[in-house]
C-alpha cells in the first residue's frame, strides 16, 4: 500500500471528511514522526510499533569491484520494531 492508497482508503471510510483533509491529516502525521526522529526522539504508536534512530558508526568498507579500501562515514538510519498487536496479527493470519 502507498500513501495516495492509504489517503483513499480513509477518505473512503469517513465520507464526512474530504479526501484533501484527509491527505493533509496523514501528511501531517508523517510529518511530526519525521520531525521527532530528526531530533533523536522515538515515536512509538501502541499496537502498531515503534520507531526510532540508529547510528551506525564510520568504518572502512570495501569497494566490491576492485577490493580496496573505502572510508564510509557515519550515519543515522531509521529503525522500526512492530509492536506486539501487530505481530499476533501478522502470525495469526
Amino acid at each position: 500500500m502507498i500513501k495516495s492508497e492509504l489517503v483513499q482508503k480513509i477518505a473512503e471510510q469517513n465520507p464526512h471528511l474530504y479526501q484533501r483533509d484527509v491527505e493533509h491529516i496523514v501528511n501531517s502525521i508523517l510529518d511530526e514522526i519525521i520531525d521527532a526522529l530528526a531530533r533523536g526522539d522515538r515515536v512509538e504508536l501502541r499496537g502498531f510499533g515503534a520507531f526510532s534512530v540508529k547510528n551506525r558508526p564510520a568504518r572502512q568498507g570495501r569497494n566490491p569491484r576492485t577490493g580496496s579500501k573505502v572510508e564510509v562515514t557515519e550515519k543515522y538510519v531509521p529503525f522500526f520494531k512492530t509492536g506486539k498487536e501487530m505481530r499476533e496479527r501478522l502470525n495469526d493470519a
